[in-house]
């Protein structure tokens, strides 16, 4: 299950004609969505796991269970996906699986109360892989028409998209799914809009009067979907359509319902998510502090008391059957091992019970061999008075280690994750909501939570103050700092009608702001998620590392078993001096110590982390660079691009279309024809057409001096004085050009496909100047009255400054720069040579642009799409790293896999560069990590020890195990040092 849109249908939703509006609506990321029909999706807290190994045993038990249909497990974020059937499965049994695993569970965010609530009609969105022409479509639309409970279907092809009317209470989402891969095709969700989350402190409840109070308020409330209430925390979780209403009236709705007696107060749930990360560190760190307190007086009865004969004549009285230093040692690593060490049993006990092993049946195995062994001398030396030597010292300091270990690798993933701290300590806490009365004239204002602004609202943003929320400017001017969001690091000017972003820092002016976007559709939240769902996911490369992790444990026991065994008979037969043997040991001891150095140096959490730690440091990097991307399966294939496909209009030009020439091939006026294509081009939405009546607005009404603004304004307010002539039956015809009727005649303003097919006649002076125009990179658009040619005007898109040097950088760091457009031979070649792109596909539809990766792809190449995000996504879903650029607030979109906030092809280099250095960490860390298994567990097992006497004691054994596994992680923590390429550096230039 990926994403789906879903929005209410209802008497006042807007009906909206064009098709291809409908289908390109924005999407929107949300991390939890109940699934209503068959299935329900949730998220599980797991504590406890510690390698890739544990993570297998959680998913394998899941999977396990009948009913569970999806399991999926993040190692770093302790955090389990199921989605199940509830007729099957219950929640108890979920967490029941985990624990039995040998973890701990906890389900997140789901209802322990909820009231159904008729959600009517709904509308989805779903994406649709495999069409390939019309009869695709129709065979598609035929299937979702005749599935009960669907209203209304429509596809298209060019897009990809399908858009479903169907009633949730009759057919649930997966049953539309499951209908088209029925009929050979590929289909996902894309994430709903429909509703949004608030999750709010309660005080006032204290009993279950109060409980069924809350309950009776919220089930009345309508456009609530589900709610949840946390008894311990006193936390209330809503789920709410807010299309109905914000947080803001959700909260005065409970509170006057109750009559004052609940107070509500919102919290942001990514603060809660950070603080549960430093309550694990501080967990590990008191673990670690008392299993230190209590080891280092039995390494001091070890090491420093023989040395202090006062002290070790006390140690050496007699207690009983035992010394008085036996007891204290005995009775100190019996609280390390049982009370302190208690999470290595419980853990392993119940791996072992799902037949699964990990790190803690390892940490067990070799804590109990070493105490185990030394209760078991001191019961034989009082018994027999052969007194052999004891290893509790062992057993302590190899759990302190152990736990020490846990406690950096806990701190090392809190720095992996700082990119979500960040995004979150960017959120504003407060905001100046200003009042309005009924006349909408400002009356005063008041100070309010941010997270509690609602659609609408207009909102003061002092001089230095955070932006609070997305929305447009109404009122005031002032310089924004928008880098920590976008990575611009100038400041851009806003002014009224700009449009602003949650979280950027106002530097100067005060700003009047009506918010649009509030709670999780804001663009700070979206990057959140998208971060967050980036950072669970798996690189391909990573089941390597997985595969690896469920075989190491059993391979490791054995190994130390033949170790035991080698050593052990190796003595008896003679085969090493008594000499090497300890103080009043044997055989078997000496033996002994071998075989539990191997089960505690082996590390397969090592392993484990060398993907997922430099994945989540790589996304948190690109985030703070405006570089969004959507996952280690993104990262992995863009390391491998040797060819980038570059739209050409808006990704290597500006997008800003200006007609520079206008020349008119007949005896009208120049005016007259300028009027007459501007009619024509009123109703058009294209770039061109806009530039067109621009241009022609600029002649009637102003001088040079004219700024782009006050043309702008003015062509909206000029429509309504009557200089366009009157247009009938408009219609704008795909890759040629619009046509309609000016008094009667027929207008055609195009290309020259356009006027062949409709016979219009092109004199040799208009193909010459067309020509001329083309060579010099313009596009030519030919206007016909009449069925008569009579005036062409030249268009430039001027080229991006950077265009050129980041081709150049491509092709230095050994990437094949592509460029491929809609336009016409002449000017496409013109553009590409001034870029210095040699290959050039012109002339090709937007479905067709699909055509051209694949054309690519052939050969295992890996093709990198450079585009809009919109008009290019299915070139951007074909291409086997699709990158969105210029996206500005726009960030969600489904086709890409990169999305670059800032519209800057220099991102697309550093796109490539991170994940080439990303990936090129994480094979040094499977080196590191193999390299120190395969070098530590042939030293463990006393491989030198004959020739050269290098022995490693467990406790040793203990710490490099512990350290190991940190490296990985501070390897990974190197990618935080990453800086964007200097493009002087890619293109070896050297400057005076």
């Amino acid at each position: 299950m990926r994403k789906l849109q879903l929005t209410a249908k209802g008497p006042s939703t807007a009906m909206v004609t064009s098709e291809e509006e409908r289908l390109l609506g924005s999407y929107d990321e949300e991390n939890f969505e109940k699934i209503s029909g068959n299935f329900r999706r949730i998220q599980v807290s797991v504590t406890g796991m510690t390698c890739a190994a544990c993570s297998n045993s959680v998913e394998s038990a899941l999977m396990s269970l009948n009913g569970v249909v999806k399991a999926s497990v993040a190692l770093l974020q302790n955090k389990a996906d199921v989605t199940f059937d509830p007729a099957l499965v219950k929640d108890e049994d979920i967490t029941n699986a985990i624990e039995d695993a040998g973890f701990d569970a906890e389900v997140l965010s789901e209802p322990l109360m909820s009231c159904a609530k008729p959600h009517g009609t709904l509308v989805g969105h779903f994406t649709i892989g495999g069409m390939t022409c019309a009869a695709c479509v129709n065979s598609v639309e035929g299937i979702l028409r005749a599935l009960p409970g669907v209203k209304k279907a429509v596809v298209a092809l060019a897009t990809s998209l399908g858009e479903v009317e169907y009633d949730p209470t009759v057919i649930s989402k997966e049953d539309i799914v499951n209908a088209i891969e029925d009929a050979g095709f590929e289909a996902s969700f894309i994430q709903s809009t429909g509703q949004d989350k608030a999750v709010l402190g309660v005080n006032g409840i204290s009993s279950a009067t109060d409980l069924q109070l809350l309950e009776g308020i919220l089930c009345n409330l309508k456009g609530v979907r589900q709610f949840h209430f946390d008894r311990t925390s006193k936390e209330l979780e809503v789920h709410f359509d807010p299309a109905f209403f914000g947080s803001r009236s959700l909260i005065d709705e409970i509170e006057n319902g109750s009559y004052g007696k609940f107070k509500l107060l919102v919290k942001n749930p990514y603060t809660r998510t950070v603080s549960k990360d430093l309550e694990e560190s501080l967990k590990m760190f008191r673990l670690f502090t008392s299993s230190l307190f209590l080891s280092v007086p039995v390494i001091f009865m070890r090491v420093i008391c023989p040395h202090i004969p006062f002290i070790y004549s006390l140690l050496l009285l007699r207690c009983g059957p035992f010394q008085m230093g036996d007891w204290l040692k005995w009775a100190l690593v019996t609280i390390v091992q049982f009370v302190i060490g208690k999470r290595f049993y419980v853990a392993a006990s119940r791996a072992l019970r799902n037949c699964s092993t990990n790190m803690d049946v390892l940490v067990a195995l070799g804590t109990s061999a070493s105490y185990f062994y030394s209760v078991y001398a001191l019961l034989y030396g009082a018994i027999t008075g052969f007194w052999s030597p004891t290893y509790f010292e062992t057993s302590a300091m190899l759990i302190t280690f152990v736990l020490f270990g846990k406690y950096l690798e806990s701190l090392a993933k809190g720095k992996t994750s700082d990119a979500i701290k960040k995004l979150v300590e960017l959120t504003p806490a407060t905001a100046i909501l200003l009042v309005e009365d009924k006349g909408g004239k400002i009356v005063g204002e008041r100070e309010i939570d941010a997270l509690l602004i609602q659609p609408g609202d207009i909102l003061k943003v002092l001089p230095g103050a955070k932006v609070p929320a997305d929305g447009l400017v109404v009122w005031g001017s002032s310089y924004v700092n928008e880098s920590m969001v976008t990575g611009e690091s100038d400041p851009v000017l806003k002014e009224v009608s700009s449009s602003v972003i949650g979280g950027t820092i106002n530097l100067h002016g005060s700003l009047h702001v009506q918010a649009n976007k509030v709670g999780s559709n804001t663009v700070l939240s979206q990057i959140i998620s998208l971060v967050e769902t980036a950072q669970m996911s798996k690189a391909p490369i990573q089941k390597f590392a997985d595969f690896k992790a469920s075989i190491f444990v059993p391979v490791v026991v054995t190994l130390a078993l033949l170790t035991l065994l080698g050593w052990y008979l190796a003595g008896l037969l003679g085969a090493y001096p008594k000499e090497w043997l300890p103080e009043n040991g044997n055989y078997f001891i000496f033996s002994l110590m071998f075989a539990i150095s191997v089960v505690v140096i082996a590390c397969p959490c090592a392993l484990g982390l060398a993907t997922p730690t430099a994945v989540m440091v790589a996304t948190g990097i690109g985030a703070n660079n405006g570089v969004l991307i959507k996952g280690g399966d993104a990262l992995e294939r863009a390391q491998k691009i040797n060819y980038v496909v570059f739209d050409k209009t808006g990704t290597l030009t500006q997008g800003k279309a200006t007609v520079t020439t206008a020349k008119v091939f007949s005896g009208m006026d120049r005016g007259e024809f300028l009027k007459l294509v501007a009619s024509a081009e009123a109703s058009s939405e294209h770039p061109l057409a806009k530039a067109i009546l621009e241009y022609a607005c600029h002649f009637h009404f102003f001088d040079e001096a004219s700024t782009t603004k006050d043309i702008q304004t003015h062509v909206l307010e000029s429509k309504f004085l009557g200089w366009l002539l009157t247009v009938s039956d408009f219609s704008a015809l795909p890759g040629r050009g619009i046509r309609c009727f000016i008094d009667g005649k027929h207008v055609l303003v195009g290309n020259r496909k356009l006027m062949t097919e409709n016979q219009v006649t092109i004199s040799s002076d208009v193909e010459n100047f067309v020509v001329e125009l083309e060579e010099s990179a313009k596009t030519g658009i030919l206007v016909a009255y009449d069925n008569e040619l009579i005036g062409v005007l030249g268009v430039a898109d001027p080229l991006k400054r950077e265009a050129a040097v980041v081709v150049e950088g491509l092709v230095k760091m050994g990437v094949t720069p592509v460029m491929v457009t809609g336009d016409n031979w002449r000017t496409a070649q013109a553009v590409a040579k001034e870029v210095g792109i040699r290959d050039v596909k012109a002339e090709v539809m937007p479905v067709g642009k699909a055509d051209v990766i694949h054309s690519f792809q052939k050969g295992r190449n890996v093709v990198a799409m450079v585009g809009d995000g919109i008009n290019d996504s299915p070139a951007l879903a074909a291409a086997d790293v699709g990158i969105a650029i210029g996206a500005g607030t726009d960030i969600a979109i489904e086709a890409a896999d990169y999305v670059l906030m800032r519209n800057n092809l220099e991102d697309v280099i550093t796109a490539i560069d991170l994940s080439r250095k990303t990936f090129a960490r994480i094979r040094l860390n499977y080196v590191f990590a193999m390299a120190y298994n395969v070098v530590a567990i042939p030293v463990a097992a006393g491989v030198l020890f004959p020739w050269l006497k290098v022995k490693l004691p467990p406790w040793v054994s203990g710490a490099c195990m512990a350290l190991s596994s940190v490296s990985v992680v501070c390897s990974s923590l190197l990618l935080r040092r990453y800086r964007k390429p200097r493009l002087t550096t890619i293109l070896e230039i050297t400057i005076d």
